[in-house]
């Protein structure tokens, strides 16, 4: 086999599900992650759909399970607090806007980080700074580590992917932003959400949102509002809260409580959704996966899906091809693709549906949710959820002894 030392840039979701694969089918796997340590905490995240099958493939179902969230589904409430509409997780299969098994991001990254670990170096605190490919290889230069020498490199690191800055050019070139800013939080139990996954809308594209969490004593919290590009410190956390109170200064519900709870927040971030559109996932010797390559946003629920089959396909296609990372990442792009393209395709009503402007389309909003399961609203919202087990996973060589 050709090919056999890949680096993998980012410990999250695509990038230890890469290695785990890659493993098992020989290779010599590395994963360089920017944090000093496994993320833990994050908010919930959706296994559905292809993606649960990669997971029972890899046989960390029953382990997934296990540290999964227990959610009723989800509920629009008013900012009296009154249920206006509800979805169970049951009314779609399990396959719905909150899905059977969803897990906290943190607790999935550790299954699969732990599952890796026999047969992955991991090289934390520390980022590529540097890729000098060539015809035998590509030497990379890390901020901290020394260089070293690779056979293939791999971006698995979110929506800012340090490796496809460096491969593929200029950041801001692949990404499509919504018009939208999302905050996510832990918050204090105080809030009850009885189980359910409770979203408020108020005018001005505001939503604020409030799940449960898997440890006792604390909730998942989220504030998004719709907003042209704004100039704001991406490293001045105390200065994103103050845009978030300025927001949502006369919100109600819970929000008042929500901004007070989010000054003490422990794991704090704020971005703007934005999906990542690139014509090739693949440069030279680099390849992307993940976020990286085709970020959907967190409004189709389905990034983690595209991550997991997206990792599973980019290692079987490399084994099938002994290591040619020629064949297998254009075999990888032509299998995953199509998929990729349904998966990154928003709900009905896409920002506007999710974060409705004024009083009266959040009125209209709410009242289309309410026949969410009845024609015409249930073949609309099928259809997307059904996107999510859209491709035919092939069987890949028998992992290794």
């Amino acid at each position: 086999m050709q090919n056999r030392e890949v680096l993998i840039s980012g410990a999250g979701i695509a990038g230890p599900a890469l290695a785990y694969w890659l493993s098992e089918y020989g290779f010599t796997t590395t994963v360089v992650e920017r944090a000093p340590a496994p993320r833990a905490g994050g908010q919930t995240v959706d296994l559905r759909g292809a993606g649960r099958v990669v997971i029972e493939r890899m046989g960390l179902m029953d382990r997934v399970r296990g540290v999964s969230v227990a959610q009723r589904g989800i509920a629009f409430v008013g900012a009296d607090g009154r249920v206006a509409a509800r979805m169970p997780t049951e009314l779609f299969g399990g396959e719905g806007i909150v899905s059977e098994v969803e897990v906290l991001r943190g607790d999935l990254v550790r299954v699969l980080y732990e599952a890796t670990v026999p047969a992955t170096e991991y090289l934390f605190d520390d980022t590529a700074r540097r890729l000098d490919q060539d015809e035998e290889g590509v030497t990379v230069t890390f901020e901290k580590a020394r260089p070293r020498r690779f056979s293939l490199v791999i971006g698995a690191d979110g929506v800012n992917s340090a490796v496809r800055g460096l491969a593929f050019g200029p950041q801001a070139q692949c990404l499509r932003p919504l018009g939208c800013y999302t905050a996510w939080f832990t918050a204090p139990a105080e809030f009850d959400p009885g189980g359910w996954f409770l979203m408020h809308n108020a005018p001005g594209g505001l939503v604020a949102s409030i799940r449960p969490g898997r440890v006792p004593g604390e909730i998942k919290a989220g504030l998004s509002f719709r907003s042209a590009p704004i100039d704001y410190d991406p490293r001045d956390t105390a200065g994103q809260m103050d845009i978030l109170a300025a927001r949502f200064s006369s919100a109600g519900w819970e929000v008042p409580r929500l901004l007070t709870a989010m000054r003490t927040a422990p794991d704090f971030s704020f971005d703007p959704n934005a999906r990542v559109h690139l014509d090739r996932w693949s440069s030279r010797r680099a390849a992307l996966v993940g976020d990286a390559g085709y970020c959907p946003t967190p409004l189709t629920g389905l990034g983690t899906s595209l991550a997991l089959v997206g990792a599973y396909v980019l290692a079987g296609e490399l084994a099938a091809a002994d290591g040619d990372h020629r064949v297998a990442f254009a075999r990888y792009e032509q299998i995953t693709r199509p998929y990729v393209t349904r998966g990154q395709q928003l709900p009905p009503g896409g920002i506007r549906g999710f974060a409705p402007d004024s009083a009266i389309a959040i009125g209209l909003r709410t009242a289309s949710m309410r026949w969410m399961s009845r024609w015409p609203m249930r073949n609309l919202l099928a259809r997307q959820f059904a996107k999510a087990a859209d491709i035919e996973l092939p069987d890949y060589a028998p992992a290794r002894e």
